[in-house]
Parts: structure tokens; sequence; C-alpha cells
């Protein structure tokens, strides 16, 4: 499972050197070489002795693994693995069991910051499961400070990018707003999309296929993209009952044009129940429980295993998906996604008052009766 990267003793030495301020001579006298075999270690041309290790080491105050640019990492697919391994033990073992071997697994792979990324939405996505609200913040800020070893450390852009979005969702957890603020800016920058200029230079290079399948990433990251926008706003404006219908009616449109409900059943359970929640607020209380019905009829139906994918019209995505560390599998295992539709329901402070209603009832033990 783990690989060395390329050794980068040379690189480590030339930079401890310099950090202490002596030239090749002074190292080779205390080492007992000549001057020449320190160039050459620096040159990369031939590397220490192996008994030199300990004494160059000892000499820079490092570790051997140090010295010798050693930095334990993990494999795409690994990581996939592993993922999946720790998700399932999640859903079955105690809570604190599985987190302290993530925990060995952090120390084991430091330097290793997909998976660091990856153990830090483990802790983000399964930190409820402990049912005690103190440790589910220790485990968020836990998560926060992986993510921002990830964004200050990697040289991956879009992992950072990625490891910054999750540091800011961290601290809106745990209650800081300002720090979201100041972590993602107070205003919107104008997006960029790069899809239409990479599809035209395929084009220009011939390459037709490509260039039709980078339109389609964006085209669907897109739409994702809005809909995942979309429960927030509606919630904003639950208390303008024009507006609000007329964005219920427009997404439930789009929905329909994109079929959405195969496509990323996800999105559109989380629309849903935010326009279920909206309705109430509004006193549409019938509504409501119409909205929750599609909700259940959902979440009920034959969307496990939650994942992305594509369709008959999005039919160029598969390579696109193979790109995710984790590939089109669900962040959580199946049983906790269910349990937490039937508490972002039965527990929702929201539908409160319907809570001796005879279809609000059968909604919640349909939904019961899924898990």
């Amino acid at each position: 499972m783990v690989f060395i990267k390329e050794i980068n003793i040379a690189r480590t030495i030339i930079n401890k050197r310099k950090e202490k301020g002596i030239t090749q001579d002074d190292l080779a006298n205390y080492i007992g070489v000549s001057k020449a075999s320190v160039s050459k270690w620096e040159t990369g041309q031939s590397y220490p002795d192996i008994t030199f290790l300990p004494q160059l080491a000892a000499y820079f105050n490092i570790s051997i693994d140090d010295l010798m640019g050693y930095e334990p990492q993990m494999t795409k697919e690994d990581i996939r693995k592993l993922y999946l391994e720790l998700s399932a033990d999640f859903a079955a073992k105690p809570f604190d069991e599985v987190i302290s071997h993530c925990r060995e697994i952090i120390k084991k792979y430091f330097s290793c910051f997909p998976l660091l990324f990856q153990i830090g939405a483990l802790f983000v996505n399964y930190s409820a499961v402990s049912k005690d609200e103190g440790k589910m913040k220790s485990i968020i800020a836990e998560a926060r400070e992986l993510f921002i070893r990830v964004k200050s450390q990697s040289d991956d852009v879009e992992l950072a990018k990625q490891a910054l979005c999750m540091e800011a969702f961290c601290s809106f957890t745990l209650g800081n707003p300002q720090d979201v603020l100041e972590l993602l800016g107070e205003s919107n920058a104008p997006v960029f999309s790069t899809e239409t200029l990479i599809a035209s230079a395929y084009q220009m290079t011939g390459e037709i296929e490509k260039a039709k399948a980078v339109l389609q990433v964006g085209l669907y990251q897109h739409v994702i993209a809005l809909l995942g926008i979309i429960p927030s706003y509606l919630i904003l404006c639950a208390d303008d009952i024009e507006r609000f219908e007329e964005i219920y009616r427009r997404i439930t449109d789009l929905v329909e044009i994109f079929h959405i409900n195969k496509l990323h059943p996800s999105t559109l359970i989380t629309f849903y129940l935010s326009a279920a929640q909206g309705c109430m607020i509004n006193g549409s209380t019938d509504k409501s429980l119409d909205t929750l019905e599609k909700y259940t009829e959902l979440v009920t139906g034959d969307i496990y295993p939650l994942q992305l994918k594509g369709d008959e019209f999005f039919d160029l995505l598969d390579p696109w998906l193979d790109e995710f560390p984790l590939g089109t599998a669900t962040p959580r295992d199946e049983k906790t996604i269910k349990q937490s539709m039937v508490d972002a329901v039965a527990n929702n402070p929201a539908f409160s008052i319907l809570t001796n209603e005879p279809r609000f009832q059968s909604i919640v033990e349909r939904l019961k009766n899924n898990c």
C-alpha cells in the first residue's frame, strides 16, 4: 500500500548545510569523507554510504526519514479502499475505536495530503455518529486542522482549494461565521468558466470527443452547483410567498428537464427537504406535507447506492468521474445515510407541529421502514 516518493537526500543535505551556514568542506571534515563525495551527494551522482546516515541525521538534528526525504504515500486506489473500509467501520464499530484507528493512520501518512483530506471528510461525515455534541465539535475541529495542513502544505492547487472550502465548512459548523467570511471573502468574485476555452482548444487539435466531454462535464457541474445553492436561497425567501413559489416552480422544471431524480438524487433530496421547511415557515402546511411525500418517495426508492453518475444525455462523464479520489462511491455508508434521512424529518424542529398529523406520521413510518 505504501510507496516512497523520489529520495530527496541531496536536496535535504543542501538545505540543511546552508541552514547551518557550513561549507561542503566543513561537512566533509565532520563526516570524514572528501569534499568531492559531499559534492556528489548534493548533485545526486551518488548517495552517502548507509553507515553515514545516522551521523548525518544527528549532525542536522533530524530523523533519518527526514534526511532521506521519506514521505509515506498511498495511491488513489488505496485511499478509495481505505475510505470505504473506514466508512463501514464507523457504521459497525464503536465510534472511539474507529477514530483512534484514523488517528494512527494520520500519523503514519502525515505527508499524504490526499489521504489527510479524505480522513478530514470522514470526520465531518461521521462526527454526528458520536451522539455527543462536545465530542462532535472536537472531531470537527480536528478535521479543520487536517484541512488547514492540506491547504498550506499541498502542492496540488485543486486539492488546496477544496481543503480551503472544507476548512470554511468546519468553521461554520463550529459556529464561527466570521472565519468563513475571512477564508472565502465577503463578496462573490466573477466566475470564470474555462470549459469553453478548453473545448475550443481540443476542437482546434481535432479532438472533438474530448471537446464534447469537457463541455458535458462543465454543464453537469454547473447544473449540480445551481441545485446546491437553491435550498439556502429557498429558505431565505420563505417569508416572500410569491418569490418562494417562483423559485420552487423554476427548480422543479429544471429537475424534470435534467432528470435529476436519476442523475443526482442527493441534491433533489436536499431541495425537497428545504422546500418543505420553507412551506412551514410561510404557513403552507399542506404543501409542506406534499413536498415531504415527494422527499419520502425519492429516498425510499431505487436510488442506492448514492453516487455521481451520468445518463443518456451526460454520456461522456465516466473518465472524469474516475478521477475522483473515491471514484463514484457515496461519501457515507448506506445505513448512515438512510438514518440521517429519517432524522432530517422526524427530529426536525421545523416539522414539530406536524407530529400528530396522520400524513406526517405515515411519512416518518415509511422512512423508518426504509432503514
